[in-house]
C-alpha cells in the first residue's frame, strides 16, 4: 500500500515537474483571454474561459429559438405568473410563417468565450476545440430529443462547399457532430449521414443582405446527393452557429423536398435579438418597447440587421 502511494506520489510529482519545465521552455497563453496556461493541454484555453461557456437562459420561441420578453399577465399583473409561462410560445415571425423545420435549439449565445472557441476551431484550426463544442451540442440534442419521435434520427451536418472544405481541412459542423454523438446517452439512436446534403456552389457573404437577398443568395446552393438515405426519415440538421436561420431553413426545405419526413435543427450557438411580442396559448400580447430600449428598430428590422448564417 505504502509502495503504491509512493509510486503514485512520484508519478504526480514527475508530471508537475514536466509541466513546469514545458511551460518554462515553451510558454503558452490562453488563446481566448491571454492568461498564462497552468496545465499542459491539447486545447490552449484556460479553465476560466471554459467555465464561462454558459447555456441560454430565459424565454425563447419554441419554434425558431429566438429570445423573447414575457409580458406581464393581464389577469394578475405579474411577469412570472404560472399561467403566462405555460404552453407554447412563438415569436411573431413564427406566428405568421412556420419555418420548414419543426424546431431549432442552441446551447448558448454567439458571443464572448463561446464565439471565440468556435473561431479557434474554424479559423485557427485548433481541432481539440471540437471536443468541447461537441459536448455542448450533445446537451442541445438531448434537450431536443424529448420532442422527437421514436426511432432512428438521421444526423445531417450543414455542408461546406468542397473548395472551402479543402482550404479549411474539415467541415466544422461534421467534426462537432461526431464529438456530440459520442456523448449522447443513446448514441445508436442517432445515425450520422455525411455527404447526403451537399453544397453545389459557393455563396457570397450574407452580411448586409435583407431577408429576400439572403434567400436568393442561398437558392439552389444545396442539394441531396442520394434521396434513398433520407426518404421518410426524421432529420437532425446540425451546425456550429444559427444566425438568421436562412441557411437552416434552406437546408430543411431541400431535405423535405427530397423526401425527408421532418427536420429539427441543433447548433452550438446562435445570435440573439429580443422581441417584445409573443403568443401565449393562442393569444397575442405586446410589451411597450420603451420599457427596454430607446427608439428600437421594428421586429422585421431587428431580424434583418443580423449577419448572415
Amino acid at each position: 500500500m505504502d509502495h503504491e502511494l509512493a509510486k503514485h506520489g512520484f508519478a504526480g510529482f514527475a508530471k508537475r515537474v514536466a509541466a513546469t519545465l514545458f511551460f518554462t521552455f515553451f510558454p503558452a497563453d490562453c488563446r481566448i483571454c491571454g492568461f498564462p496556461l497552468l496545465r499542459v493541454s491539447r486545447l490552449p484555453v484556460c479553465e476560466t474561459c471554459l467555465m464561462a461557456l454558459r447555456p441560454l437562459q430565459g424565454s425563447y420561441c419554441t419554434v425558431c429559438g429566438e429570445a423573447l420578453h414575457f409580458p406581464v399577465c393581464i389577469e394578475c399583473g405579474k411577469a412570472d405568473c404560472e399561467e403566462a409561462n405555460r404552453g407554447e410560445t412563438r415569436c411573431r415571425l413564427c406566428q405568421r410563417v412556420h419555418p420548414p423545420f419543426e424546431r431549432a435549439a442552441a446551447y448558448g449565445s454567439y458571443d464572448g468565450e463561446l464565439r471565440d472557441l468556435i473561431h479557434l476551431l474554424k479559423f485557427q484550426q485548433v481541432r481539440p476545440a471540437a471536443a468541447v463544442l461537441g459536448r455542448l451540442l450533445a446537451e442541445t440534442i438531448a434537450s431536443l430529443e424529448q420532442a422527437m419521435p421514436v426511432g432512428t434520427i438521421t444526423v445531417v451536418p450543414v455542408p461546406l462547399h468542397r473548395r472551402k472544405q479543402a482550404q479549411r481541412g474539415f467541415n466544422q459542423a461534421e467534426t462537432i457532430a461526431r464529438g456530440a454523438l459520442k456523448r449522447l446517452s443513446r448514441p445508436k439512436r442517432f445515425e450520422l449521414s455525411t455527404g447526403v446534403l451537399v453544397r453545389r456552389r459557393e455563396t457570397g457573404s450574407q452580411i448586409g443582405l435583407n431577408s429576400h437577398e439572403r434567400r436568393e443568395n442561398l437558392r439552389g446552393a444545396f442539394a441531396v446527393s442520394d434521396r434513398t438515405r433520407i426518404l421518410n426519415r426524421d432529420i437532425l440538421l446540425v451546425d456550429d452557429v444559427y444566425t438568421t436561420g436562412t441557411t437552416a431553413s434552406e437546408c430543411a426545405r431541400v431535405l423535405l423536398g427530397a423526401g425527408a419526413g421532418r427536420v429539427w435543427v441543433a447548433t452550438v450557438a446562435r445570435t440573439l435579438k429580443i422581441y417584445d411580442v409573443i403568443s401565449l396559448s393562442g393569444k397575442e400580447f405586446s410589451v411597450p418597447s420603451s420599457q427596454f430600449s430607446v427608439n428600437p428598430p421594428s421586429y422585421t428590422e431587428n431580424r434583418e440587421l443580423r449577419t448572415g448564417n
